[in-house]
């Protein structure tokens, strides 16, 4: 049909690269990509299949958890145990990793913590020369690198002493509807750095930069509720891609959310 290009695949999470605005492309399982930022302003209609599949082992499966696991995967994993959302509470020294492998690689490895300004400013973790990568995913507007730490559990650790001040949560509902707040970060570091106790002063970077991101917008039009779809509840997801922020694809009426969808079998329309 002319004017309309057609994809079919199981979803994976959208990746994106350092432009101005952010440069989405979306793959699929079997190779397929699109580039996103092309169908901005474009009528876009995503159908799920009813078929999932995980998108580690490949299994068929009715249920999915975690951004696309198995449930099997879930509980065997180490990219989907608890310290990977928990980091401080990493248990590799104890000897209990489920994949030592992956603790040496992931893990125990140079880590920063960051501030980031999305929806409003929060504090995070990333492994190191992620960072860029880990402020596009959360579609986050500005962000500054504050400590460099060893380990992703000294990470997590620092995280919870700066969240007790500070967020360490996105608003989504802020996200999709461009709702951000106006922080200024080289202050604000300056005050929480001074804040730290002193075992962790020896981690803090000196030179500090402000980096900014700019997202793929059709400016000045936005949501004015924030509504989330979810594919298991709204099989077809149809309407004017207004914007993309993160992992969201924003319609004229809502959003939805990729990741959360990874491993779904789809139809993706575009005209």
């Amino acid at each position: 049909m002319n004017g309309v290009s057609a994809l079919r695949g199981y979803l994976r999470e959208m990746s994106h690269e350092v432009a101005t605005p952010v440069a989405y492309s979306w793959g699929f399982d079997d190779g397929q990509s699109a580039r996103v930022n092309d169908w901005l302003g474009k009528s876009v209609r995503i159908e799920f299949l009813g078929q999932k599949r995980c998108v580690h082992c490949g299994r068929s499966v009715t249920k999915l958890y975690q951004a696309g696991y198995c449930f099997p995967c879930v509980t065997t994993l180490a990219e989907t145990d608890l310290c990977i959302v928990k980091p401080e509470i990493c248990h590799f020294h104890l000897g209990t990793c489920r994949d030592d492998q992956y603790g040496e690689s992931h893990c125990m490895i140079p880590h920063y913590v960051y501030l980031a300004v999305s929806s409003q400013v929060k504090v995070g973790l990333t492994r190191k020369h992620r960072e860029l990568t880990r402020w596009m995913d959360q579609g986050a507007v500005a962000g500054m690198l504050l400590a460099e730490v060893p380990n992703r559990k000294a990470a997590g650790e620092l995280e919870v002493e700066i969240a007790r001040d500070l967020p360490d949560k996105t608003d989504w509902r802020k996200l999709i509807t461009g709702v951000v707040a106006q922080v200024d970060l080289e202050p604000l570091a300056a005050i929480v750095a001074a804040r730290l106790p002193e075992p962790w002063q020896r981690y803090l970077i000196g030179q500090r930069m402000v980096h900014h991101l700019t997202y793929p917008s059709l400016d000045p039009e936005r949501i004015a509720k924030a509504k989330s779809h979810s594919l298991d509840k709204t099989p077809v997801i149809e309407g004017t891609l207004i914007a993309i922020r993160g992992q969201y694809l924003i319609f004229d009426h809502g959003a939805v959310q990729i990741r959360k969808h990874a491993g779904f079998l789809c139809d993706i329309t575009v005209e």
